[in-house]
């Protein structure tokens, strides 16, 4: 027999009689070991591998490999979900040659090494420069390689500060956020920084310092942070952001602007 490893998606179905059911006794095991997967694709698989005389061994091997298959599209989408990304821009849509990040960083970003090292990374600039698609695409990037993400703005981490500070559950609330290997701040503005939110980003990157990777985006360089938030309370979120941080920063007009002046913002009216 052949050594090409066989998956139900390249079983030929031509002159293959209508796959029949699972016997009821079979299918109620493979529920009990929690395996939807094969028994998705049993009937499938079984008919084929009848049809063809295929080694009980790859039976058994497709059959496994359509639940590993299953179970990572699964966990795949389950951690894609609770990071909360904004948009779902992936790298798939990116232009390293459009960006003024150096090629040469972007690629080593795209690594993700420094998530690994528990390194911090900060990308400012002005407004429309690619900050946040770039942090997206680098979450995404870490979905897919098995980490969990996190993403939020400075106004989600006041609300959450507020949530759980009536019950003095903010602290487990931190570590909650940091069972996540990234976690993103996006969009740090020009405008001042509510207390709440000021406190929340501290905690956060306090809670994090050597432990977890801060990926944060702002319009703004992090030595100027006291400008949008107390000054004491900027110094000690600084100091320990930038320790292990990469800083990238950004330049040139804002792609949003560029697009929508020559009318690439929108599709054109039907008249």
């Amino acid at each position: 027999m052949s050594t090409t490893t066989t998956t139900a998606r390249d079983v030929p179905k031509a002159g293959i009689p209508t796959a029949p059911p699972l016997p009821a006794d079979l299918e109620q095991l493979l529920r009990r070991l929690r395996m939807p997967h094969i028994r998705a694709h049993a009937p499938e698989v079984l008919a084929t591998a009848k049809a063809q005389r295929w080694d009980p061994a790859e039976v058994l091997k497709v059959l496994l490999s359509q639940e590993v298959a299953g179970r990572d599209r699964s966990a795949l989408a389950t951690r894609r979900a609770a990071a909360g990304f904004p948009t779902g821009k992936t790298f798939a849509a990116w232009d390293e040659n459009a960006s003024s990040i150096p090629v040469p960083t972007q690629q080593a970003l795209r690594t993700l090494e420094w998530v690994h090292r528990r390194e911090n990374l900060v990308v400012c600039g002005p407004s429309g420069t690619g900050k946040t698609f770039l942090l997206e695409a680098l979450g995404q990037q870490a979905v897919e390689q098995g980490m969990r993400v996190a993403w939020f703005t400075l106004e989600d981490l006041g609300v959450l500060l507020r949530r759980h500070r009536a019950d003095d559950t903010v602290t487990r609330a931190i570590a909650r956020v940091l069972r996540a290997d990234l976690v993103v701040v996006d969009d740090i503005g020009l405008l001042p920084v509510a207390t709440d939110a000021a406190e929340g980003l501290y905690r956060l990157i306090d809670a994090a310092y050597e432990k977890r990777s801060i990926a944060v985006s702002s319009n703004l360089h992090p030595a100027g942070f006291d400008e949008l938030m107390p000054k004491t309370l900027a110094t000690a979120t600084v100091d320990r952001l930038l320790h292990h941080a990469h800083v990238c920063q950004t330049s040139g007009e804002s792609v949003r602007l560029t697009q929508a002046l020559a009318g690439q913002g929108v599709s054109p009216l039907r008249t």
